[in-house]
C-alpha cells in the first residue's frame, strides 16, 4: 500500500491565493521553488506600478480640467485680462501735502553783524569795557594791567607807516593798554573804523614797519622805543588791532625769545575774544527785545 498520494491531478501552489497549499515533503523531498516565488513577486510589483502611474495621470488631467474651467468662468468675456485681481482703494496722487503752522522762533542773530558797522555797534566803548579789571589770565599765565590811553587822533599813537594807514582809512579812535609779565611788556592798540571794510583794508596794508606805539608809565618802564620788538596786526569786524611786545630792559627781541612771542599772541587772542564778546552781547540783547 502506498501513502502520500491522492487521486486526481496535483494542485498548483500560488503564494498569492489563500486557498492554495504549498507542497511539502516532510521526508526531506524537494524544497520551495524560490525562483518561482521571486518571479511572482516581481510580476505583482509591476502590476502595482502600472496601476499607480495610470491613476496619477488621470488625477493630473482632472486637476488641469478643473483649473481651466475656473479660469474661463472668472475671465468672462474680457479676453485681455483673463485673471482679474481684487481692486483696492489707492490714495490720489493729487492729495494736498500736510500743512504746518510756522514756528514763532526767529532765525539766530549773527554777533558779527553788530560789530561790522558803526550803525549797529552801539554798545558803550572804552578802555575799561574792552580791557576790564587789573589783570588777565591766559592759560596758566597771569598778566598785570598797566596804563591805558584813548585818543581820537589815531595817527598820534602809531609809528612807522601805520599813522598814514590809519588816517587813510578814516580811523575814528585808537584805544591802547599795556600788560606786563616779569621783564616783558606788550601794548595792544585797537583802531576803530566805521565799517568792516575799512578795518580789513588797514590790516591788509600793514607791514613790519607798521606798529603801535608802546605805552609806559604807572610803574611800567619804557620799552620798544628803540631796537627790535615783535609786532602783530589783525582785524575783526570794524576793529583793527595791533600788538607791540618787548623787554622792559631795552633788550632786542630775537626769534629765540619765544616768551615774548607768546606774550604778544596771548594779548592778541584776548583782544579778539573781547571784540567778539561785544558782538555776542549786543546780538543777545537784540534777540530778547
Amino acid at each position: 500500500m502506498s501513502y502520500g498520494q491522492q487521486g486526481g491531478p496535483q494542485s498548483q501552489w500560488d503564494p498569492w491565493k489563500p486557498q492554495s497549499q504549498q507542497p511539502w515533503n516532510s521526508g526531506g523531498g524537494q524544497g520551495p521553488d524560490w525562483a518561482a516565488l521571486a518571479e511572482a513577486s516581481e510580476a505583482r510589483n509591476k502590476r502595482r506600478r502600472v496601476l499607480l502611474i495610470g491613476g496619477g495621470a488621470l488625477a493630473t488631467v482632472a486637476i488641469g480640467t478643473a483649473v481651466a474651467v475656473a479660469v474661463v468662468s472668472a475671465g468672462g468675456d474680457n479676453k485681455g485680462n483673463p485673471t482679474s485681481l481684487p481692486s483696492a482703494d489707492i490714495p490720489s496722487q493729487t492729495a494736498s501735502a500736510p500743512s504746518f503752522a510756522p514756528t514763532s522762533a526767529p532765525p539766530p542773530l549773527d554777533p558779527k553783524d553788530f560789530i561790522a558797522s558803526a550803525k549797529k555797534d552801539k554798545a558803550p566803548l572804552s578802555p575799561a569795557t574792552l580791557f576790564p579789571g587789573t589783570q588777565l589770565t591766559m592759560g596758566e599765565t597771569v598778566y598785570k594791567k598797566g596804563p591805558t590811553a584813548d585818543t581820537r587822533s589815531c595817527g598820534s599813537a602809531a609809528g612807522g607807516t601805520l599813522p598814514k594807514i590809519l588816517t587813510g582809512n578814516d580811523c575814528t579812535r585808537l584805544i591802547r593798554v599795556t600788560y606786563v609779565k616779569d621783564d616783558m611788556a606788550v601794548t595792544v592798540g585797537v583802531a576803530v573804523f566805521d565799517t568792516e571794510a575799512q578795518a580789513a583794508k588797514a590790516k591788509g596794508q600793514s607791514t613790519k614797519k607798521s606798529f603801535i606805539k608802546s605805552l609806559s608809565g604807572g610803574g611800567v618802564k619804557p620799552f620798544c622805543e628803540s631796537g627790535f620788538c615783535r609786532t602783530t596786526s589783525n582785524s575783526y569786524g570794524r576793529y583793527a588791532y595791533f600788538t607791540n611786545a618787548g623787554f622792559t630792559n631795552g633788550k632786542d627781541v630775537t626769534p629765540k625769545d619765544t616768551a615774548v612771542y607768546k606774550t604778544g599772541d596771548d594779548l592778541g587772542q584776548f583782544t579778539f575774544n573781547q571784540i567778539r564778546r561785544r558782538g555776542e552781547a549786543q546780538a543777545s540783547a537784540a534777540a530778547d527785545e
